[in-house]
């Protein structure tokens, strides 16, 4: 199997957008795991994705800016919302790389429902605030349902400088472009595309956070091996489509 390179800026790979929206004022945080950890929490047809037999959990927080179907507009109101996000890196029997969503924290309860009802994927409801403050941004997320109620996630960063060359780590754990889940007896890919990222170091100033314990991996340790920074890219998605094994 070959598997895809990781590739900073590709081109659109499907024909129409079914849903557009904006990232904006992103944090990365990254941890090594071993993929052992990570392998039984993986759709099926997927397996764990890798930098030198290493694999990484991701604590990403920002705003949705915008969410809307098609060419249309953003809902208003629903379609903005803080979140926090708990993730995995994948790739299938075909070779895509993507990544799979432990858990993703939103304050708005009804693109909770639908996210939940339609696509299987695990957003919860919670009470989340982004504060930005010169060259520092403070996310914080109390969650409210479903469990485990009350789990909590605070991170402070400060923002620096532009990045003109990210490594080959920092591609990989943001130059993605789908997302696998298992939804209604399938394992679907839900491709994605935006501009390359415009991407910046940054600086962790407090962590506290039971959100990827809670989302059934080990609690972080010690520093983040990554901690990133960006004021965002504007987002569309494709159709999701059932995995198939080659051959």
């Amino acid at each position: 199997m070959d598997i895809e390179p990781v590739d900073h800026a590709p081109r659109q790979a499907f024909p129409r957008a079914v849903l557009r929206q904006r990232w904006e004022d992103l944090t990365f945080l990254h941890w090594a795991v071993a993929p052992e950890i990570v392998a039984p929490l993986l759709p099926a047809g997927t397996r764990p994705d890798t930098v030198d037999g290493v694999s990484f959990v991701g604590l990403i927080g920002f705003r949705m800016v915008g969410l809307g179907f098609g060419r249309g507009p953003g809902v208003p109101y629903f379609g903005t919302f803080a979140e926090t996000n708990v993730r995995l890196y994948s790739v299938d029997d075909t070779g895509r790389r993507a990544v799979v969503f432990r858990s993703l924290d939103a304050s708005r309860l009804v693109p909770v429902l639908v996210a939940r009802a339609t696509l299987r994927l695990p957003y919860l409801w919670s009470s989340m605030r982004l504060d930005c403050d010169g060259d520092r941004r403070d996310y914080r997320c109390r969650r409210r349902w479903p469990g485990p109620a009350g789990a909590t996630s605070r991170m402070v960063v400060r923002v620096g400088e532009r990045i003109s060359a990210p490594s080959p780590l920092e591609h990989f754990v943001t130059a993605r472009w789908g997302l696998h889940t298992r939804a209604h007896g399938r394992t679907l890919h839900l491709p994605n595309w935006h501009p390359r990222w415009p991407l910046h170091r940054a600086e962790l100033l407090h962590l506290d956070d039971e959100l990827v314990s809670a989302a059934g991996l080990p609690a972080p340790v010690g520093a983040p091996v990554s901690v990133l920074y960006s004021p965002g890219v504007g987002v569309r998605f494709g159709p999701p489509m059932a995995l198939r094994r080659p051959g």
